[in-house]
């Protein structure tokens, strides 16, 4: 009679705990939002290998210069663009429907029921332990199956983006074989490594793991083929003609430090105070802030900033030399920075009167190579894809593209 008074007060206990597992699912440890590999351990050697391509699915699609695309490869690249997809609020929505729902509940009772069963003589506390545990264990499922759900959904737009983007990774790599560009297996066995590395899986291992995702890793393999292929296209054609200045890189340090609030450049600057007199009331205000508009139309680059200070009545004009940007108030700062080389900024008023400042030149702050190499390839790449994407709307012009 204590045993079973016993056991049923276990019975009781996690009846009650089972009553709350809709919170408890998403409070161990597995929140709803984070889809990553790591979070589907197991997947890869519980599900169900990538399937084999049936009849109708090696029936052919698109032909691209005589090349065939079939409805396989189509399928199984948009299962890899679900996998790369960022499905996580529709994930999230899956996952709490599923656990509210009856079945839900139903297996949590089970779970109960299997543990108390399966555990004889064990204390509250060891139960409550081995039942937290199959709840994780629930969660993880539960979890995988909203992200699977999620992904499926997603399949039939994805088809037509797959078909888009084998049509031209097809145009990418014939453009390339025709100068000589062909990116070997071992080329393509290493990028994929590399990948697999930063998941901390070698070759074999994330390959399997695609695989349980339904996706076969050639089609990963013949992505990283025609990225590669088409880059080295792209550098081979267009690097020569890629011009990117020392002034460009100072512009793109100065839009950092606009965004940013930090000091990367120092400007070269040039002022003009009109002078407002002890009595500055708005007339006088109104007054000498037309006159610095009128000064300023004058304005004919930086070394005219002198000569246009003489000219005007009470006026002061300061050569700045180089100064720190964070040094200047705002909204002056971010004018400074916005502006051009030889620009003078609209009329500013201050306490003293309106000031009138022009930008001169910058230069970056000392110890700051870094930066100016990552803003120099930043540029460089930016030009290389404005030409890679005129260059693939020139192929597919020219291609002979035939949907079946």
């Amino acid at each position: 009679m204590k045993e079973n008074a016993a056991v049923s007060a276990h019975r009781h206990a996690l009846a009650r705990m089972a009553a709350v597992v809709a919170f408890a699912l998403s409070l161990y440890g597995w929140p709803c939002c984070q889809w990553t590999l790591a979070a589907q351990q197991g997947q890869a050697t519980n599900a169900k290998s990538a399937p084999a391509p049936s009849q109708g699915q090696q029936g052919i699609m698109v032909v691209v210069n005589d090349e065939p695309i079939t409805a396989y490869e189509i399928e199984q690249r948009a299962r890899l663009l679900a996998l790369t997809t960022n499905v996580g609020d529709q994930a999230k929505e899956t996952f709490q429907q599923l656990v509210k729902s009856p079945s839900t509940e139903a297996r949590m009772r089970q779970l109960q029921q299997e543990v108390i069963t399966s555990n004889p003589g064990k204390s509250r506390e060891q139960l409550i332990a081995i039942f937290q545990e199959r709840q994780k264990e629930l969660g993880k499922a539960l979890q995988k199956q909203a992200l699977d759900s999620a992904r499926s959904a997603l399949l039939p737009k994805l088809k037509k983006d797959a078909q888009e983007d084998l049509i031209e990774e097809h145009l990418k790599v014939q453009a390339a074989k025709k100068l000589g560009i062909e990116v070997s297996d071992d080329e393509v066995k290493a990028l994929v490594t590399d990948l697999a590395g930063r998941n901390k899986m070698n070759y074999d291992q994330f390959a399997q793991h695609v695989k349980g995702m339904g996706v076969d890793i050639s089609t990963m393999s013949e992505r990283f083929r025609a990225q590669k292929a088409w880059r080295d296209l792209i550098a081979r054609r267009y690097s020569a003609q890629i011009s990117v200045t020392q002034r460009d890189v100072d512009r793109v340090l100065s839009e950092a430090a606009l965004e940013g609030g930090e000091d990367t450049v120092e400007l070269q600057v040039a002022r003009i105070t009109l002078l407002g007199g002890a009595k500055l009331d708005q007339a006088a205000l109104t007054r000498r802030y037309a006159e610095a508009e009128a000064l300023r139309s004058r304005f004919n680059g930086c070394k005219s900033m002198a000569e246009l200070a003489k000219g005007a009545t009470d006026t002061r004009f300061e050569d700045m030399k180089y100064v720190r940007p964070g040094r200047i108030a705002e909204p002056t700062r971010s004018m400074l920075l916005s502006a051009k080389d030889e620009d003078a900024l609209p009329p500013v008023t201050t306490q003293a009167g309106v000031d009138v400042y022009a930008v001169c030149g910058r230069r970056p702050l000392g110890g700051n190579e870094e930066r100016r190499n990552q803003a120099m390839a930043q540029l460089q790449s930016k030009e290389l894809d404005i030409m890679a994407r005129q260059h693939l709307r020139n192929l597919r012009q020219e291609a002979n593209i035939e949907y079946k």
